[in-house]
């Protein structure tokens, strides 16, 4: 079983930065760990993930260039976001599920463990 406990949420103005961490337990390998977000009355966005073996990164157009996604040896996942917008704004989660082809899963159905999210707002 994956056990995922997120941090980091919080407050900043537009241009700031936060990092959010995920503490993680695992029970097998061939994870991949993400970061979703979702805004009121919006659909839930994959911006970042990683598989926990290669520790290949994949980003999000909306998100490449200002948020790096990272894993520790103890496998927490942590999330650097710079550079935000006020369109940022919004309840991040962090994931975990199998990888079952060459790359991890995009889409937030495809991952079967969720943090309980923290929130992120922006202000202009």
């Amino acid at each position: 079983q994956v056990q995922l406990v997120e941090s980091g949420g919080g407050s900043v103005q537009a241009g700031g930065s936060l990092r959010l961490s995920c503490a993680a337990s695992f029970t097998y390998n061939s994870y991949c760990m993400a970061w979703f977000r979702q805004a009121p009355g919006k659909e839930r966005e994959g911006l970042a993930n990683i598989y926990i073996v290669t520790r290949t990164p994949y980003y999000a157009a909306s998100v490449k260039g200002r948020f790096t996604i990272s894993l520790d040896n103890a496998k927490n996942i942590y999330l650097q976001m710079n550079s935000l917008r006020p369109e940022d704004a919004a309840m991040y989660y962090c994931a975990a599920g199998r990888i079952k082809g060459p790359n991890c899963p995009r889409n937030p159905g495809e991952y079967t463990y969720w943090g309980q999210g923290t929130q992120v707002v922006v202000s202009s």
